[in-house]
């Protein structure tokens, strides 16, 4: 395990090193993972996947009539829950994935649910600027130029609109870390076995470790998001900074 570089060079060298992964593999890895998805997330969260859902759902404050964009929506998860909370939302459904999204879509279709979807590169949104109340991002970031995508997220949202975003982080702490790395080895491998994943997800183990250990803990994503123009950023973080949660505003 080595340490992460330095803050002001990370997002260039993770590009560097894992562009043609997020390029070329990520497609196939997420149409293989796509059906068993929320499955395998519940297993290899030991079961508290939900925890780690509802923790994420309590940074979120939405009215009626507001609409809503989730960034890497995947199977639709927050948007569901947002409308179960309040059915009055606009909301809508951002990701590369048409695999990820045709779950998401059925999952709400059945909960006779409507998120409009929108399948493409969240590194350019295809929406106007000041067009959002609320923006959300869960669970991907590791797989994005992070200050691209925030910065976007940035000019779609209103001002005085809210950001807010979850994942994975890198533990601050070396011991934690190191203790992190050695169960998602683990884990992953069990999963692995257990939904009979394909090539694509077999082969993708080691760089879901390397894409953490060159990640942001919870303090060095404050500052990314306070360096791509976010506002009133604050953080909570679960399990020791194992995943973290934050929360950003566009300054009025």
């Amino acid at each position: 395990m080595s340490p992460p570089p330095p803050l002001a060079a990370r997002e260039h060298l993770r590009e560097q090193r894992f562009s043609t992964i997020w390029k070329q593999d990520l497609h196939d890895i997420f149409v293989d993972v796509a059906p068993y998805y929320d499955r395998a997330n519940f297993v290899a969260s030991l079961g508290l996947f939900n925890w780690f859902r509802s923790s994420f759902m309590a940074t979120l404050v939405v009215a009626p009539g507001q609409r809503v964009l989730d960034v890497c929506a995947g199977t639709n998860a927050v948007g569901i829950a947002l409308l179960q909370r309040e059915p009055g939302l606009e909301v809508h459904a951002m990701d590369r994935s048409a695999a990820m999204q045709e779950v998401g879509r059925q999952r709400a279709q059945a909960l006779g649910l409507s998120i409009d979807s929108v399948i493409g590169d969240v590194h350019v949104i295809p929406f106007p600027d000041n067009y959002f109340d609320t923006v959300t991002l869960t669970y991907a970031t590791r797989h994005l130029r992070v200050k691209e995508v925030f910065k976007e997220i940035h000019r779609v949202l209103k001002p005085g609109g809210c950001f807010c975003h979850g994942d994975m982080l890198r533990p601050a702490n070396p011991v934690v870390e190191k203790l992190y790395y050695g169960y998602l080895r683990a884990c992953l491998s069990f999963t692995g076995l257990l939904f009979r994943s394909g090539t694509a997800a077999m082969n993708a183990k080691k760089y879901f470790i390397d894409a953490l250990e060159m990640f942001y803990s919870a303090d060095e994503l404050s500052e990314v998001l306070r360096e791509t123009g976010f506002t009133d950023v604050s953080a909570k973080t679960l399990l020791a900074g194992m995943i973290g949660f934050h929360r950003a505003a566009k300054s009025r």
